[in-house]
Parts: C-alpha cells; sequence; structure tokens
C-alpha cells in the first residue's frame, strides 16, 4: 500500500540503529536511498546492499556532521548521485550524560552541534532540492527526553527539545510545499544506549516502565518513519508521534 517508487531519500546516522533500518524499510517500499555515516563504514556498505537487493539504488555519503561546512553539502551529494531529493530523515545524533553540575561545555556544545545545528544545516541545504519534487518531506528523529525531561541528560534533552520545536516551527513556515514531523522515540535497542541496557537491574527498571514491557527494536521506529513519508501521511505536518510503548502519554 506504501509505494515510494522514484522517491530518493537520504538518512542521516544510517549504518546502524533506527537509520539503518529506515534505509532498508524505504528502500523495501521502492525508494532510493543515500546511507549516510561517519565511521562506520562496513555497517554502511551491509546497508547499502541491502537496498541493491531491493532493487533500488543506494549511494555512500560519508561525513562528520559536526564538521557543518561538510554537513552542508550533504543534501547536494545525495541529489547528485540519485537524481533527485524527496525525502530527508534527520536521524545521527549522540546521547550524552552528565548532571548540570558536572556537564562541561566542551559536551554541551558538541551534542547541539550534532544533534541539532547539524540538523538546521543540513535542513537548509536540502530545501531547495526537496521542494522540486512535489513530494518533499522531512522527519526528525527526537525523543521522548523531549518532552518529559530526562535526569542526567540535560543536554540530549535540551538537543531534542529544541528539535521538536524547529519541527513545529518549520511545518508551518515551509506548507504547503513540504512537510514536516518528527518521531519521539522511547527507549530502543540500538548500540548508543547498549551500556545502559546492558546492566541487567536497570534493563528490568526500564522495562517495568513501559506498558508494553519490552524496549524497541529499531525497525518499530522505523515503520512510522516510513507512514510519515508515505503518502498515507499526506495531511500530517507538524507532528511529533511518539513511538514508546506506552511509556510517555502525551498524544
Amino acid at each position: 500500500m506504501i509505494d515510494l517508487s522514484g522517491r530518493a531519500a537520504l538518512v542521516t546516522g544510517s549504518s546502524r540503529g533506527i537509520g539503518a533500518a529506515t534505509a532498508r524499510l524505504l528502500a523495501k517500499a521502492g525508494a532510493d536511498v543515500a546511507v549516510h555515516y561517519r565511521k562506520s563504514r562496513p555497517e554502511a556498505e551491509e546497508v547499502a546492499a541491502h537496498v541493491e537487493r531491493q532493487g533500488r539504488r543506494a549511494v555512500l555519503l560519508q561525513t562528520d556532521l559536526r564538521d557543518l561546512q561538510a554537513a552542508a553539502v550533504l543534501p547536494r551529494a545525495a541529489f547528485e548521485a540519485l537524481g533527485r531529493l524527496d525525502i530527508l530523515v534527520n536521524n545521527a545524533g549522540i546521547w550524552t550524560q552528565g548532571r548540570l553540575e558536572d556537564l562541561s561545555l566542551e559536551t554541551w556544545q558538541e551534542t547541539m552541534r550534532l544533534n541539532l545545528d547539524a540538523v538546521f544545516v543540513v535542513t537548509q541545504a536540502a530545501l531547495p532540492l526537496l521542494q522540486r519534487t512535489g513530494h518533499g518531506v522531512i522527519v526528525n528523529v527526537a525523543s521522548t527526553a523531549a518532552l518529559r525531561g530526562e535526569p542526567e541528560h540535560v543536554a540530549y534533552a535540551a538537543s531534542k527539545g529544541a528539535l521538536v520545536s524547529f519541527t513545529k516551527t518549520l511545518a508551518v513556515e515551509l506548507a504547503p510545499r513540504l512537510r514536516v514531523n518528527a518521531v519521539a522515540p522511547g527507549w530502543v535497542e540500538t548500540d548508543m544506549v547498549l551500556p545502559e541496557l546492558g546492566r541487567i537491574p536497570r534493563r528490568a527498571e526500564i522495562e517495568h516502565a513501559i506498558p508494553r514491557g519490552r524496549v524497541a527494536s529499531p525497525e518499530e521506529v522505523a515503520g512510522p518513519i516510513l507512514f510519515l513519508v508515505s503518502d498515507l501521511a499526506r495531511h500530517i505536518t507538524g507532528e511529533i508521534l511518539d513511538v514508546n510503548g506506552g511509556a510517555l502519554l502525551c498524544g
């Protein structure tokens, strides 16, 4: 029912986790995919190979998004390789820890640079390319931390809170030409949070707080992203779609 044939997507941070699952699912739905990575080339190559096995085109793009000048040319590189750009999924990010009194300015700035500044730069650069197609759509990957706060992760929560506001503002500013939405995952089984989930008592505590009783898989976040970029969601913009198993009910 969802058909993205003839469309092209750029998914940042798509060598692992939610980004990789999203790239694979978009390809299954018919989209060509620019697979972006910073340093995990073998994993990115595996994702690209999966895209090609679906009969779709894939291009590998290596960029450290903390270098904002490099980030600014990423959408153009995807466009030139694939011939068009219809979908932008801003997924790349970092999960930093630290109580306010212990948090260094460097950690704060690095978190904002990747989780927020790079999203701004990439989105701004992608804008004229997305507007050409008639199907332009942006999905940002936020977090439940943006909506309820997350103790000892103040920089991360603040960056994702700003991303929510960024999403809602652009949805109005860019309508009706483009749609802009976000997903806000809760706990997801990814490398980013593996150290926390690997602690058995902590994992049990986390799962007890989730009505569905478990941590999500990356594919369970990729599915809602696929929906939001599809024509099934063509009258949805400015939405923050919570994907947390019922742990936070704010819809």
